[in-house]
This record gives C-alpha cells, sequence and structure tokens, in this order.
C-alpha cells in the first residue's frame, strides 16, 4: 500500500473513520493533519461504535503508530477523555504509538467561550459553528499568539501567553458581547494541571513520517470534514477553519508533497450537509427524511441532524480537480435501497448557461439549478454483498456512472456499517 491520504469529497460526515479504519490495517503509521475536535470520526467493529474527534481512527488497530500533526488544533481535556476511553476499553494509548507534534496549537477555554458568544451574537448570521473554540485557535495562529503543545514544557511561558491573550479576550468577551470574561490565573493552573500528562506525547511528527517512510513503511493521512468545507475552496463564509484539501497532508504534517502518492476521496452515494451554507441537491421533502432516518444522519459531534440530498457530481467533480484524486471510495449505497428513482444532478444550470464545476463567486452556490439524470432504484438487501458482481444491476450501473461523470475510479464500495462491510473493486 502506497503512501495514502483520505479526504472527504463532500461537505463531510462522509464515512471516513470507517474507510480509515478499514485502509490503516495495511498501514505502520496513521496521521491526523488537520481541524480539531470539531469532526466525529465514527467506526463500527462486530456491532460495537467508537466515535474519535481528535486521536487517528488507526488507534483501533494494534501496532499503529499515531501522530497528531501540526495543523490539528488541539483541545488537551479532549485528547485526554478519548485516551481514558480508549484505555479503559483495552486500547493501547501510550506515547510509544501515540503522538502529538511539538508544534500542534492548543484550543484554551477562552477559545470556546469566545466561538459561543460570537455565535449567538450573530443571532440571524449563523454560520453553523460546533461551538468548540476551533476558529478562533485558528485565529490565534496565524496572528502568532498562540499556545503550542511544546509550550507546556514552560509553565511560565504558558502564563504569559494566557495574560496576555486575555487582555484582547476579556474586552471582546465583556464589552462586545456581553459575555463573562475569563481569569487569567484560573485558565493557567487549569492547564497546566494536564501538562504533566499531554508532554509525554509531545514528538517530532514530520522526523517520525520521514522515518518510517525512508524504511519502507506506509503512511495513512486522515482528513477532517470535507473539501467543500475548505476555508479558501469551500462555500465560503460556510466553511471551515482549515484547508481540508489534500494538499494539507504535506502542511499539516511536515512532509514534502512528494511523499503523498495515493489520494482517496470518501463520498456518499446521496450528499448530506450540517450547519447552514448552500446545497444545490438538498431534498425538503420525503425522500430526505428517508435519507435522514435510513442512514442515521445525526452528527457524531454535535447530535445535529444533517441536511440531505440527491448525490452532486459537481461537487465530487470540483474535489477531484482540487485534490488530485486517484480513487474514490464510495459508502452508505446501502442506504438507497427502496427508493424507485435515483437521482444524480451531472451539471448545474448558473446564469442561463450550463456548467461543469462550481461558480467562483461567494454563495454563488445558492443560485444555481441542479441539472438530474435519472437512474433506476433497487430493492435487494446488498449488505452482505463482498464482491462487485455480487451486487445487483442497477447498483453496478450507479457506481459506474458516477466514475463515468468524475472521471475517477470507485475503489472501495461500503455495504454496511460495520468494518467488513465493503467491497473492494
Amino acid at each position: 500500500m502506497a503512501n495514502t491520504v483520505i479526504i472527504g469529497a463532500q461537505w463531510g460526515d462522509e464515512g471516513k473513520g470507517k474507510i480509515v479504519d478499514m485502509l490503516s490495517a495495511g498501514s505502520d503509521v496513521v496521521v491526523r493533519f488537520q481541524g480539531g475536535n470539531n469532526a466525529g470520526h465514527t467506526i463500527e467493529v462486530n456491532g460495537k461504535q467508537t466515535i474519535l474527534h481528535t486521536i487517528p481512527s488507526g488507534i483501533l488497530h494494534p501496532g499503529k503508530l499515531c501522530l497528531i500533526g501540526n495543523g490539528v488544533v488541539l483541545d488537551p481535556f479532549v485528547f485526554l477523555e478519548e485516551v481514558d476511553s480508549l484505555t479503559a476499553n483495552g486500547v493501547d494509548t501510550s506515547p510509544r504509538r501515540l503522538g502529538i507534534s511539538y508544534k500542534t496549537h492548543l484550543i484554551m477555554p477562552y477559545h470556546i467561550a469566545l466561538d459561543k458568544a460570537r455565535e449567538a451574537y450573530k443571532a440571524g448570521g449563523k454560520i453553523g459553528t460546533t461551538g468548540r473554540g476551533i476558529g478562533p485557535c485558528y485565529e490565534d495562529k496565524a496572528a502568532r499568539v498562540g499556545l503550542r503543545a511544546c509550550d507546556l514544557l514552560n509553565p511560565d511561558l504558558v502564563r504569559a501567553k494566557i495574560s496576555r491573550a486575555l487582555e484582547e479576550k476579556n474586552f471582546l468577551l465583556k464589552d462586545m458581547y456581553k459575555a463573562e470574561p475569563l481569569d487569567p490565573k484560573e485558565v493557567a493552573d487549569q492547564i497546566l494541571a494536564v501538562a504533566g500528562r499531554i508532554t509525554p506525547y509531545l514528538t517530532d511528527v514530520s522526523g517520525a513520517i520521514m522515518e518510517s517512510a525512508l524504511i519502507g513503511k506506509d503512511v495513512l493521512w486522515e482528513g477532517a470534514q470535507g473539501v467543500h468545507l475548505d476555508l479558501d475552496h469551500g462555500t465560503y463564509p460556510f466553511v471551515t477553519s482549515s484547508n481540508t484539501v489534500s494538499g494539507c497532508a504535506a502542511i499539516g504534517s511536515g512532509v514534502g508533497p512528494k511523499t503523498l502518492t495515493e489520494i482517496v476521496g470518501i463520498a456518499k452515494a446521496y450528499t448530506t450537509r450540517v450547519g447552514a451554507g448552500p446545497f444545490p441537491t438538498e431534498l425538503d421533502d420525503d425522500t430526505g427524511a428517508f435519507l435522514r432516518q435510513q442512514g442515521h444522519e445525526f452528527g457524531a459531534t454535535t447530535g445535529r441532524p444533517r441536511r440531505c440530498g440527491w448525490l452532486d457530481a459537481v461537487v465530487l467533480r470540483e474535489s477531484a480537480r482540487l485534490c488530485g484524486l486517484t480513487q474514490f471510495a464510495l459508502t452508505k449505497i446501502d442506504v438507497l435501497r427502496n427508493i424507485p428513482v435515483l437521482k444524480i444532478c451531472v451539471d448545474y444550470k448558473y446564469k442561463e448557461q450550463r456548467i461543469e464545476y462550481p461558480p467562483q463567486e461567494e454563495n454563488a452556490l445558492a443560485e444555481v439549478t441542479p441539472i438530474y439524470e435519472e437512474l433506476p432504484g433497487f430493492t435487494e438487501d446488498i449488505s452482505h454483498c463482498r464482491h462487485f458482481e455480487a451486487l445487483p444491476y442497477n447498483v453496478q450501473k450507479y457506481i459506474q456512472r458516477i466514475e463515468a461523470l468524475t472521471g475517477v475510479r470507485i475503489s472501495y464500495v461500503s455495504v454496511g456499517p460495520d468494518r467488513d462491510q465493503t467491497i473492494t473493486v
């Protein structure tokens, strides 16, 4: 297996956790390279469900080295909660197989307070943030005032950075957002109380990856969210606070782009989105409700119901272009069972023209009209299929049509939530 990047090809929630879990079996190192605990990867093994928000999904495979890269923003308290939960379930989470980059920025209590205060202040103009401090933490990183994991080795530096940060944050919280200010000493005491549990995990992630690659080990990069939530290339301003495209795997872990050899885009057989923002193929009808119910479309992190709609090949085509996709993994095709007619958006109509890629202006995606193709549905139970040829004819044709529309081969087809319910094509 080559060095592989896994990204979400839609708006997140595509089932990346399951595919990462599956491909981790053939990898030696699994790296998380961006985002924070606003992501939730759900893995189901033998009927038991595990949801991970920060730690790479490969942790469920014994012997794999799991790394959290510099592109991630890490909530130390959430990280330790996951460590404790996994340990209680017999998973080895020791520093010998789990590492955090020295350069990883830390989400602080004031980031969370500011995130929530801002979203409450916006009222009707909300963008759908999870309120976990992700955006404010990335802001501090860009402003060069952030607290990094390596700073936990220096308590005086931690106290000084927190004190400086709260001069500004408390002004915003109190005077602009009419929220409660935070005490610098209390915040510093809170983070330093757990510093001794975090620092043993500090690792030169870039060095660990390159050392592994040089001796022939395979590395898997695990992304969070989806391409169309990318800060630069997504449906701005309804996006996340980091770059989710495949190229960020190199930046967010400290390796050169030549290290990345396979790029796998994960896509549902339909489309979902959480939070606000344009969604051309959204179904606000019985079919949309059916997809939500059958697909258990509720956020792993927030529990929010996901918006559901038909598969959008324009969105997938754009993901292929932005990320250099070498293959797709198609998930949740079993959810489409018993829908008589399946639709795929093949192009958009925009300003009286037919277009193959999303328009580039802000919020222009809200102004497109999807152009659909119809394909016959299926009624057969496909959850036990383990070979492409075993799939019903209509399912095969649906898959092949997606390949034709995107120009990317589909290498994996998920027919159920469990680890072994996956067809390798």
